[in-house]
């Protein structure tokens, strides 16, 4: 059975920071791409971080030099550093499990990030 557990968000101040994690399950973790997501009611949504299993990287424009992803392998976790936190970033944050095929691909629940004073 497969699952992906999001956990660590919450609120934070503008300027603050969260971290992000997301624990996997029930899949070969380290076969697959994996990345974090996010929407917002007016939105769709938006790629926000992806790893790949040789741990290359590609974000966001919005999160591009405050967010960092990374992945701890032997873990099978999933993780999402953000940092000087803005307003806009409020949204549900989602993780996903790709292959580069596209196929099969696993969300999470998702956690609720709210960035305000």
């Amino acid at each position: 059975q497969v699952q992906l557990v999001e956990s660590g968000g919450g609120l934070a101040q503008p300027g603050g920071s969260l971290r992000l994690s997301c624990a996997a399950s029930g899949f070969t973790f380290s076969d697959y791409i994996m990345g974090w997501y996010r929407q917002t009611p007016k939105e769709q949504r938006e790629m926000v971080a992806e790893i790949t299993s040789s741990s290359t990287t590609n974000y966001g424009n919005s999160v591009k030099g405050r967010f960092g992803i990374s992945r701890d392998n032997a873990r099978n976790t999933v993780f999402l550093q953000m940092n000087s936190l803005e307003p806009e970033d409020t949204a549900i944050y989602y993780c996903r499990a790709r292959r580069r095929s596209g196929f099969p691909d696993y969300w999470g629940q998702g956690t609720q990030v709210t960035v305000s004073s």
